[in-house]
C-alpha cells in the first residue's frame, strides 16, 4: 500500500473513506449517499448508487465491490472500530 494511501486511511472515517473510493469509480457523482448505521454488535456501511452506476461500483464478477470491502474492513480494523459490512444498492 502506498504511504500516502495510508495516510488518508488513518485520518479519514469509514464515510469519507468509501466516498472517495465510490466517486472515483461513478459517473454521476451527486447520485452517492453514503451512510454508516451502528447495529448491536457490527456497523454497516451502506453505499448507495444510481442504477446506471450499480456496474461500476459492483465490477466484473464483484472484484470492485469485494475491493471496496477489503479496504473498508482494513481501515477499520487498523483503528480499530470493530465489525464492519459494506451494504451496496441502488437509490
Amino acid at each position: 500500500m502506498n504511504l500516502n494511501v495510508r495516510k488518508m486511511v488513518n485520518r479519514m472515517d469509514l464515510v469519507e473513506l468509501t466516498r472517495s473510493l465510490v466517486t472515483y469509480l461513478v459517473s454521476d457523482k451527486e447520485k452517492v449517499e453514503i451512510n454508516l448505521i451502528e447495529e448491536e454488535s457490527v456497523k454497516v456501511v451502506q453505499i448507495l448508487v444510481s442504477e446506471e452506476d450499480m456496474a461500476s461500483v459492483i465490477g466484473r464478477g464483484g472484484s470492485i465491490a469485494n475491493a471496496i470491502r477489503t479496504i473498508v474492513q482494513a481501515a477499520a480494523y487498523t483503528n480499530k472500530l470493530g465489525s464492519v459490512r459494506v451494504n451496496i444498492d441502488t437509490l
